[in-house]
């Protein structure tokens, strides 16, 4: 048997669970959202064509509107500044093979219950190395906070207060041990951006950003369901919509991962 006729056995037989990690983006979904001063990203919007009716009677369709910076989404290095020279840096150009690699879980979800501005760190991640072994190269980083459990009341998912925007991310140290010692394909989180709502206060600010892309890496925002996933033995596919000179799009995130019976 062939290695694809075994993998398309191993899931008919669910000995492979097939874990979604995406979000169900409807208008109510919310949108990432910058300094008034700035430009602002376009929320979902959804508008019905025809649903088997006068408009069309054997039929049903929508036409769409959003930012490709929407729900469960993906970045790509053209997104951010650092990364706007870089070869194959937008979603039509990105190496498919770019698009799936293992997976692995960095459980903060107790930190971050307790500090909504908690920082993933170096030191963190090599205790969870001791622990689970040294993350390979091109492999997808998922930080796991839980909070896409808040997504059910938007104000607290974008949790805001006068200072800005409080939510979980990586710290500096973080992402240039990922992306230089570890050469990470991407990074993931739960949270609507892949920084810490805080992080325009670090230098460089917004490193994952600037450090991802800068390096020609990935991003996934908007994640879902990375409780159901091991820390280690997942593989992850992700590929975004293949817009022309795209710098993100929406996208569904999906996990393979071994069953245990």
């Amino acid at each position: 048997m062939s290695v694809l006729a075994e993998f398309a056995a191993a899931v008919a037989a669910r000995r492979i669970r097939v874990v979604d990690l995406t979000h169900t983006l409807d208008p109510q979904f919310p949108a990432i959202v910058l300094q008034a001063e700035l430009g602002q990203a376009a929320p979902f919007r959804i508008e019905e064509i025809s649903r088997y009716d006068e408009r069309g009677s054997a039929w049903y369709w929508n036409n769409f509107t959003c930012s490709e910076h929407t729900g469960t989404h993906f970045d790509a290095p053209i997104h951010w500044i650092s990364g706007r020279y870089l070869p194959n840096n937008a979603t039509d150009s990105i190496p498919v093979e770019d698009l799936m690699g293992p997976a692995c879980v960095i459980d903060c979800s107790a930190e971050a219950a307790l500090d909504a501005d908690f920082l993933l760190t170096k030191e963190r991640l090599l205790a969870w190395e001791a622990e689970h072994g040294q993350i390979p190269a091109r492999a997808w980083v998922l930080m796991r906070t839980d909070w896409s459990k808040k997504i059910v009341d938007a104000v607290a998912y974008q949790n805001f207060d006068e200072a800005g925007q409080h939510t979980p991310g990586p710290s500096v140290d973080a992402m240039q041990f990922l992306v230089f010692e570890r050469q990470v394909l991407g990074f993931g989180t739960e949270t609507i951006g892949t920084d810490a709502g805080q992080a325009f206060h670090l230098r460089p600010p917004h490193p994952a950003h600037d450090l991802l892309h800068g390096a020609g890496r990935y991003g996934l925002q908007c994640l879902n369901n990375l409780d159901q996933l091991p820390a280690t033995g997942a593989y992850l596919v992700c590929p975004p919509l293949k817009i022309k000179q795209g710098s993100g799009s929406p996208l569904r995130v999906l996990a393979f991962v071994e069953s245990a019976v």
